[in-house]
C-alpha cells in the first residue's frame, strides 16, 4: 500500500565542490559522501568515523558508454520523506515508518543516480531515461570496509544454485577472488558495527553476487550471472546454462530504475532484527484488491515422508492420507495443507497419480475449510499454466509451491515476475523454493508469501555433517531473514542434542531442544509458515501442538529484545488479537537471558511459557510448561540449555 503520511521537504545539501556531495541520515549519524570526478564513488561514515573507503559505481551500456565514468552533473535534487507504509502482508508489523533523506544526481546523457539515507542504512540505484531499449554489458559494485574483522559469508560454488548456504565466519584474508557468495552477506567491523549487503527491487535484471579481491582488507566486488547463451534441459525441473553471453541483460527498457544496492548499518546486532529497508525500497503493491490474500500455517507432507501411525490405511500419496492431513489441519486451526512432490507426474501436471482422487480431496478440503497448495516444478508450470488452470479453479487450489529455479540471471528474474503476476490474476498464493533470496518481489506482488533460498530443516533428512544446527539457526535472523520472508519449514517434534542426532528420511529430527524448535515460530518470519512434522508426532505432543496451533504467521508489531549474531536471539511480537509472543534461541552454548518487558503497555499479564527442562542437555525433548503472572516492566528469565530455546505468551489482565 502507499505511504499514508508523506511529506516532501527540502534539506541543505553540503557542497564541497562541483563534484562532491553529502547526504546524511535523518538522525545525522550516517553520512554518505559522493564523489563524481573522475568517476562516481561513495563513502560511508558514522559519527564522523569512516566505515568504508571510497567505492566506485559504474554501469556499462552497449552503444552508449560507461555511466558513472567522467560524468557531467546537470542537476541535483534533494528531499526528505516522512511517511508510513502499511504492508498488505504483516510480516513484521502492520505499519512501517518510512523516513529518509534522498539525493538525486542527474547527469548529461539521460541517466543518473539516486541515493537514500535512512537511520538504519543507505542505498543507491541507477536510473536511465533512454528512448530505446538497451543492453547492459556490466555494472561495477564495490564494498570497501574499514577495520573489517570478519564476515558472515554465504559462500557458493557457482551461479547455478538453490542458495541454501551456511553463513561461514570468514576473516577478510580468507575471502579472495575465487570465493563467491550470494546475498545477503554481513560484515563485522571494529566497535561492533555491522553492515549487511543486499539488494531489492530486482526487476528484469540479474541478481547481484559477491567475490573477494585478492583477500585484502575484506574488500568485495559485485559479480553477476550473465545472460544465458545456451541452456540444457535436464528432466522436468532443470534448465541449466552451459554457456553465457558477455552481457548482463538485453532488451531492457531504456527508461527505468535499476535495483537498489543496500548497506544496512547497525551499531547493535539487535537492530538488524527489525530493519525493513529491503521491503521499503521495493516497488509498492500492484494488486488493486488484495483482500483474497490469506497468510497462514500449513501442514506439510514432504519432510515427514507422509509417515503416519495408528491409522487403518496405508499412508502415502493417496486420498486417505491427505484427508487425514486435512482433518489434522482443520482440528488445529491450520489454514492449508501442501501436496508436495508426487501428487502428479512432475513433467505433466494434469496427470494426477491414480491413488489420488483430486476431485474428492478438493471437495473434502472445502468442506473442512482447509485450502490446498500444490507443489510444481518451475519449468512445468511455466509451460502448462494455462493448461492446468481450469483444474486449479475446479479444485479451488489456493496456491502453488514452485521449485527448482536455481538461477537469478535476467531470464529467471523475469520468470519470477511473470509467474507472480499470472498467479495474482488468478488469486493464487506463491511460495518459491529452489529460489534466490527475497529482493522486493513480495511487496510488489504480495501474493508471494514466502521464499526458500535458505538452508532449512529439510536438510536434516540428509545432513550427515550436522550443519543444520542451532548456531546456524541463530545466524539466519541477522543475515538471510533480513532480506525477507524465509521458508525454513520448522516444526520437528523429534529433537536431539548434537551427539544423539543422525539424519533420517522416515523419522527426521531436529538438532536442538524442543523449545528451540518452538521458538522458531516466533523468531523466524514466513507468512506461509509450515508445520513440517507428521500429524502423528504432533498428536503425541498436545502441549506443543496447542502452542503451534495458535502462534500466528504474521504480526502487528515486532520488538527485538536481545541478540548477538551467531550466538543467540530474543524477540517479542504482537499478534492481531493483542497477545504478545516471546521467542529466544541460543547456539550450542547454554545461556540465561533477562528479557525486559517494558515494551508491554502498563498493566498485569498472565504469562504462559515453555522452557528447556533440567535434563534438556541430555534429552532435547525435555521441557517445562508453566503459567504465572507479571507486570509490564518485569524481567522474564529465559534459561536455555545447549541448543536451547524459550517461548512465552503474554495475555493482558487489565490495569
Amino acid at each position: 500500500m502507499k505511504n499514508t503520511v508523506f511529506f516532501l521537504l527540502l534539506f541543505p545539501l553540503a557542497l564541497f565542490s562541483q563534484s562532491n556531495y553529502t547526504l546524511t541520515s535523518p538522525d545525522g549519524l550516517l553520512r554518505l559522501e559522493i564523489e563524481t570526478t573522475p568517476r562516481v564513488s561513495w563513502q560511508l561514515f558514522r559519527n564522523n568515523l569512516a566505515l568504508t573507503d571510497a567505492a566506485p559505481i559504474t554501469m556499462s551500456v552497449e552503444g552508449i558508454g560507461v555511466l558513472g565514468q567522467m560524468p557531467t552533473v546537470l542537476k541535483t535534487e534533494t528531499n526528505t520523506v516522512v511517511g508510513t507504509v502499511k504492508p498488505v502482508v504483516h510480516q513484521k508489523s502492520a505499519s512501517i515508518s518510512d523516513v529518509y533523506n534522498e539525493l538525486t544526481i542527474k547527469c548529461k546523457g539521460d541517466w543518473g543516480l539516486v541515493f537514500r539515507a535512512y537511520n538504519e542504512g543507505v542505498a543507491y540505484r541507477f536510473f536511465t531515461n533512454f528512448k530505446d531499449n538497451i543492453q547492459v554489458n556490466d555494472e561495477t559494485f564495490a564494498f570497501r570496509p574499514k577495520r573489517c574483522l570478519s564476515y558472515f559469508y554465504p559462500q557458493e560454488d557457482g551461479f547455478y544454485s538453490h542458495n541454501e548456504r551456511q553463513y561461514l565466519r570468514l576473516r577478510p584474508d580468507e575471502i579472495n577472488e575465487t570465493k563467491m557468495a550470494s546475498l545477503p552477506a554481513l560484515a563485522q567491523l571494529e566497535d561492533g558495527i555491522k553492515i549487511l549487503l543486499t539488494e531489492t527491487d530486482l526487476q528484469d535484471y540479474p541478481g547481484l553476487w559477491l567475490s573477494g579481491i585478492n583477500g585484502k582488507n575484506g574488500n568485495l566486488r559485485g559479480i553477476f550471472p550473465r545472460y544465458p547463451k545456451y541452456l540444457v534441459e535436464k528432466g522436468d525441473r532443470d534448465m541449466q546454462p552451459t554457456d553465457r553471453e558477455a552481457f548482463l541483460a538485453k532488451n531492457v527498457k531504456g527508461t527505468r530504475s535499476f535495483p537498489w544496492r543496500l548497506f544496512l548499518v547497525s551499531a547493535k546486532d539487535v537492530d538488524l532484527l527489525n530493519n525493513q529497508m529491503p521491503f521499503l525500497l521495493a516497488e509498492p503493491s500492484r494488486i488493486a484488491d488484495p483482500s483474497w490474500i490469506k497468510p497462514g500455517k500449513v501442514s506439510w507432507d514432504w519432510w515427514n515422508n507422509l509417515n503416519l501411525s495408528g491409522v487403518d490405511f496405508r499412508a502415502g500419496i493417496n486420498t486417505a492420507t491427505y484427508k487425514y492431513f486435512i482433518d489434522f489441519a482443520a482440528e488445529n486451526g491450520l489454514q492449508y495443507i501442501i501436496l508436495d512432490e508426487g501428487w502428479c507426474d512432475p513433467a505433466h501436471l494434469n496427470q494426477v497419480v491414480p491413488e489420488l482422487n483430486m476431485d474428492e480431496l478438493a471437495a473434502y478440503g472445502k468442506q473442512k475449510g482447509v485450502g490446498i497448495i500444490l507443489w510444481v516444478t518451475w519449468l512445468s508450470i511455466d509451460r502448462q499454466f494455462d493448461e492446468l488452470l481450469p483444474k486449479l479453479k475446479k479444485w479451488d487450489i489456493k496456491g502453488l509451491k514452485i521449485d527448482f529455479m536455481q538461477r537469478d540471471d535476467q531470464e529467471m528474474v523475469q520468470y519470477y515476475w511473470r509467474m507472480a503476476e499470472k498467479c495474482a490474476a488468478n488469486h493464487l498464493l506463491l511460495d518459491f523454493h529452489g529460489a534466490y533470496k527475497p529482493s522486493g518481489l513480495h511487496r510488489t506482488w504480495p501474493n508471494v508469501l514466502s521464499f526458500e533460498g535458505v538452508y532449512g530443516l529439510e536438510n536434516s533428512t540428509w545432513d550427515t555433517n550436522k550443519k543444520i544446527d542451532p548456531e546456524h539457526n541463530v545466524t539466519l535472523p541477522f543475515t538471510r531473514m533480513v532480506a525477507g520472508p524465509m521458508d525454513y519449514t520448522p516444526g520437528a517434534m523429534l529433537n536431539s542434542q548434537r551427539n544423539d542426532w543422525s539424519p533420517s528420511w522416515n523419522r527426521p529430527a531436529s538438532l536442538g531442544t524442543r523449545c528451540h524448535e518452538l521458538a522458531k515460530y516466533v523468531v523466524f518470519e514466513s507468512p506461509l509458515q509450515m508445520l513440517a512434522d507428521s500429524p502423528t508426532n504432533y498428536k503425541k505432543e498436545p502441549e506443543s501442538l496447542q502452542f503451534l496451533s495458535k502462534v500466528p504467521s504474521v504480526w502487528e508489531q515486532t520488538v527485538a529484545l536481545d541478540a548477538v549474531a551467531g550466538d543467540y536471539v530474543a524477540i517479542a511480537r504482537q499478534a492481531a488479537d493483542g497477545l504478545w509472543y516471546l521467542g529466544a534461541m541460543t547456539d550450542w552454548t547454554p545461556r540465561t537471558l533477562q528479557l525486559d518487558t517494558r515494551f508491554l503497555p502498563a498493566g498485569a499479564y498472565e504469562i504462559e511459557w515453555f522452557e528447556d527442562g533440567i535434563n534438556a542437555d541430555r534429552n532435547a525433548q525435555d521441557y517445562r510448561h508453566r503459567t504465572g503472572h507479571i507486570k509490564s516492566g518485569d524481567q522474564i528469565t529465559a534459561k536455555m540449555a545447549p541448543g536451547g530455546g524459550f517461548v512465552a505468551i503474554l495475555r493482558t489482565l487489565g490495569n
